[in-house]
């Protein structure tokens, strides 16, 4: 390079999952942040299994897609299962499947959650149970059985939980969903710590507000969020898609807020 000449900008490549076996669960809705993170793993160059609950779906205002899980599959060439986490037994049979489809697997993206309402005066036992079944247990355990299941001497070993607000907020009108979304965030330094020698990173990504087609998108938000949208499933993928990445191996135990500088307060 002579003098006065200026070096040519650095050429940041692109993922490259090539190689890598995913299990990404809920990813039944083409508006949620689970598609989002198959497609952008796909793009990667990863072979990806899903899950998802297409009942649960259904019961929501927002409904489930045509076709639930199995035409979502279809449509991006991925094989995948039905299951129902409030079934302790779901957990492995959903790493299992996905084991055997793929052959092997070097990533898990814990995507799901039972989402709801409800303040403290009007929980019941049930309530809590459900919440902690589906949203805590049944991620311990998926952790647990790709643990099992994960071939040491492959590299690229990656956990990823999803939580939401509240280690940085109360999340009053939601109380049962916050706690067990809440535990995962808390987990994180744990799993991360029992799966370390393993070359296995863990990490939680929080979101924040997200417009998966559940409403957000009504509201205005020009005074909580200041880059005038609110989150879209994208945003999540591209992290969580780095977070698998080679370029982020030596990141672990960490819980990365990702909410485009939403301001609760507002």
């Amino acid at each position: 390079m002579g003098r006065g000449e200026l070096p040519e900008p650095s050429r940041v490549p692109c993922i490259d999952l090539t190689g890598r076996n995913a299990l990404v669960t809920g990813a039944s809705r083409r508006t949620g942040i689970g598609y989002a993170i198959t497609r952008r793993l796909l793009d990667a160059g990863a072979s990806v299994f899903i899950h998802g609950w297409t009942p649960h779906d259904a019961a929501q205002r927002w409904g489930a897609d045509p076709g639930g899980t199995e035409a979502i599959a279809a449509e991006l060439g991925v094989p995948c299962l039905e299951a129902d986490f409030a079934d302790a037994e779901a957990p492995e049979r959903v790493v299992a499947a996905a084991a055997e489809a793929l052959g092997a697997l070097d990533i898990l993206v814990v995507n799901h959650a039972r989402s709801g309402h409800g303040r403290l005066d009007e929980l019941t036992a049930a309530d809590v149970d459900a919440f902690l079944h589906e949203n805590v247990r049944a991620s311990l355990l998926l952790v647990r059985e790709f643990a099992a299941r994960h071939d040491d001497s492959r590299e690229g070993g990656r956990v990823v939980l999803m939580t939401s607000g509240q280690h940085l907020a109360p999340m009053a009108r939601e109380v049962a969903y916050a706690v067990s979304k809440g535990a995962l965030q808390q987990a994180t330094l744990t799993l991360a710590e029992e799966l370390a020698d393993r070359r296995i990173t863990v990490n939680t990504v929080n979101p924040g507000p997200t417009d998966t087609g559940w409403g957000l998108a009504d509201q205005d938000s020009a005074r909580t969020m200041p880059f005038g949208r609110w989150g879209e499933p994208e945003d999540a993928a591209r992290l969580i898609v780095w977070i698998c990445s080679d370029d982020a191996r030596w990141i672990t135990g960490q819980t990365i807020d990702s909410e485009g500088g939403f301001r609760r307060w507002s």
